[in-house]
């Protein structure tokens, strides 16, 4: 994370929008920034699993 404050982030997110986007846009922008923000905090804390793991738990074992 960076020392901005969150309404500078939140400019930067908008102004990288195409001018034609939607609330719906904007919605997806923010939810996605706040799941990759997550992963990485539970990243860090060292709460990750292996990857054969993860397919197993979700059905997608090769």
């Amino acid at each position: 994370m960076s020392s901005q404050t969150i309404k500078d982030e939140a400019r930067l997110m908008v102004d990288r929008l195409p001018d034609d986007a939607t609330w719906e846009n904007l919605q997806y922008a923010i939810t996605f920034r706040q799941a990759v923000e997550a992963g990485l905090k539970d990243s860090q804390a060292g709460r990750t699993i292996p990857l054969d793991e993860a397919r197993r738990q979700f059905g997608a074992a090769r």
